[in-house]
């Protein structure tokens, strides 16, 4: 697991929203330094989540209504959560930010009453949030190398959604709602997140000459930025606003990585079809994938989040996930 580099725990109360894989392994490494409370909308899924050191709150995103149930106290937000499968707008961040500004709404009236406004506690606290958004909202690059300055140009629904999150948070922060910190994560992978279906079922890859460049980051260096990125800004620096590609650094095209987890997992090779042909033979949702080219330059997360890399390439994160799980071949 990757570790913080300085081995300082989060402290205050955390809320998390998407307690999928990147936000329980978040959870977990917190070790109990913070007060974590982790949005579920599935009943059954808050003995998991007690069991990491979680308190769950039962609400759903795409209920606003519920969202009343969330604490009104948290320091820090982790928003891990997807947007919605349909729609050109995240209504579920929108959602939750507009529930958000009813509470400070009401603990600025109750406190005004009660205390007089110098001494709201709404006013005193700083919040802080780190959204885990995709690399996606680049678009096609043509396979240049990018920073964090490349113009936004989503290429697909899903994409256009995290755009719409992305500015609606950034709108709040620039209006000192909270301080904010955005990842732009590209593939994630980890032992149980490899395309190893995919391979036994023989899905081709595109031809090398027609091949895309990929990016990577394992889920435990991940999770390991997420905390790096809260605990920046818990300690107040500047800006209001901060963005990053949250990838490994490696170039690496699909097609290759394909081949690197069938080698590594003694499975045979995908076959490789041109461009041309390979339209009938794969998913909508991974054409996508393979009609978008970007190398991401990760300098600025490397310097400003410093971690201890469980897998600082693919090939070390793959040879950790077969290690880990000598039956899966």
């Amino acid at each position: 697991m990757a570790k913080m580099k300085s081995g300082r725990k989060l402290r205050g109360k955390l809320l998390v929203l998407g307690a999928g894989d990147i936000g329980r392994r978040v959870i977990a490494c917190i070790g109990g330094g913070a007060e974590v409370t982790a949005l579920t909308s599935t009943p059954s899924s808050r003995a998991a989540l007690r069991h990491i050191g979680a308190r769950p709150a039962l609400a759903d995103l795409d209920k606003p209504g519920s969202l009343t149930r969330l604490p009104r106290d948290w320091d820090s937000l982790l928003h891990c959560a997807p947007p919605p499968a349909r729609g050109a707008q995240d209504t579920r961040t929108r959602n939750i930010l507009r529930a958000f500004d009813r509470s400070r709404k009401t603990d600025h009236k109750r406190s005004s009453l009660t205390c007089g406004p110098s001494r709201s506690p709404a006013g005193r606290r700083k919040r802080t949030v780190v959204y885990l958004s995709t690399s996606g909202v680049y678009g096609d690059c043509a396979g240049a190398r990018i920073t964090e300055a490349q113009p936004l140009h989503p290429r697909n629904a899903r994409a256009v959604r995290r755009v719409d999150a992305e500015r609606a948070l950034i709108r709040h922060a620039r209006r000192g709602a909270f301080r904010l910190i955005i990842l732009r994560v590209p593939g994630i992978y980890s032992e149980t997140r490899l395309p190893l279906e995919r391979l036994r079922a023989g899905t081709p890859a595109l031809a090398p000459a027609d091949d895309v460049y990929t990016n990577h980051i394992h889920a435990a260096d991940l999770a390991a930025l997420a905390i790096a990125a809260l605990r920046r800004l818990r300690k107040r620096v500047r800006p209001q606003v901060r963005i990053y590609n949250a990838n490994d650094g490696g170039d690496m095209r699909m097609g290759d990585y394909f081949d690197l987890v069938a080698d590594t997992f003694c499975l045979a090779r995908p076959p490789r079809l041109p461009r041309i042909e390979i339209k009938q033979a794969v998913s909508p949702a991974l054409l996508s994938f393979m009609s978008e080219s970007r190398r991401m330059d990760n300098a600025r997360i490397k310097r400003e989040l410093p971690i201890h890399w469980f897998a600082p390439t693919v090939g070390a994160g793959v040879a950790a996930a077969r290690a880990s799980a000598p039956a899966a071949a």
